[in-house]
């Protein structure tokens, strides 16, 4: 296993300007020499929940885990919580940039990047899918802000509107900085395009956290703009299912285990696009 922790600011020159995130981990598989080096892998950039207050660890090592046995070079993005927008996109984006720019050390498809994002998590990865064009973003990166557009993104009950009464007041108080034309601006499904990336999204109906209209808000924006997405909605679960095993809850109620099937839909979907291993 390629496992090293890499500091996003000190690889691209960004100063810090007092961010405490920012950190990228790889958990890159090793090539087989059954399979030889001759292949190249589809990229899973993990980003986790925690309402922009922490990164959850229930949404981090054991997603990428799941997804390295899908296939997937994996890798875990420690961004910065408790402070507002753009620091947390920035992160993100240089997130993308890294392993794009070094695909070749991580034996990974460079036009085969994706994100996965829970909550708050799920939130900072659609802003990547939307804003991967964003003014301080290029300003952080300069010509290297063209790497930083993911080629999908996986979205796990993400937060996406900032509308009272049916977003999580939390995480848009805390990426918006308590600002409203900010937080007008981070309300997701007014930001799709036709360039934007495509995305799964998947949600509980009884998520009594983050409510279910999140994800149909954005699916409907998708098929408005035209970008392919696929949307998978479980009857029952309740918020933060993670991968749904020992590591992520001790026990979950039967009936919601039909949920569990969502790492191998997501898998099977990104399949569908060509995020499968290649020859050279």
């Amino acid at each position: 296993m390629l496992y090293e922790k890499i500091d996003l600011y000190e690889y691209f020159s960004v100063p810090r300007a007092g961010a405490k995130g920012g950190f990228l981990t790889s958990l890159a598989t090793d090539v087989f020499f059954e399979t030889g080096a001759d292949h190249a892998y589809p990229a899973m950039i993990v980003v986790p929940g925690g309402a922009y207050f922490m990164c959850s660890r229930r949404e981090a090592d054991p997603v990428a885990f799941r997804f390295a046995a899908e296939g997937f070079q994996a890798f875990v993005l420690d961004y910065s919580v408790q402070t507002a927008y753009p620091a947390p996109l920035i992160e993100a984006a240089m997130a993308v940039a890294y392993v794009r720019e070094n695909a070749p050390k991580y034996a990974v498809n460079a036009q085969k990047i994706c994100a996965a994002g829970f909550s708050a998590g799920g939130h900072l990865t659609a802003m990547l899918a939307t804003l991967f064009a964003d003014e301080h973003i290029k300003t952080a990166l300069g010509k290297k802000a063209a790497l930083s557009r993911p080629d999908a993104v996986v979205l796990s009950y993400p937060v996406v509107t900032a509308q009272e009464g049916v977003t999580h007041a939390d995480t848009i108080r805390t990426i918006s900085g308590g600002d409203k034309a900010l937080a007008e601006k981070l309300s997701l499904e007014t930001r799709v395009t036709a360039q934007s990336a495509p995305a799964f999204i998947w949600h509980t109906a009884e998520d009594a956290c983050v409510p279910v209209e999140n994800a149909f808000r954005l699916a409907l924006a998708y098929k408005k703009a035209g970008v392919p997405f696929e949307l998978h909605v479980f009857e029952e679960g309740y918020h933060g299912l993670s991968v749904m095993n020992g590591f992520t809850a001790n026990e979950f109620p039967e009936v919601t285990r039909c949920a569990q099937k969502w790492t191998a839909l997501a898998a099977a979907w990104l399949r569908s696009k060509g995020f499968c291993a290649e020859r050279k």
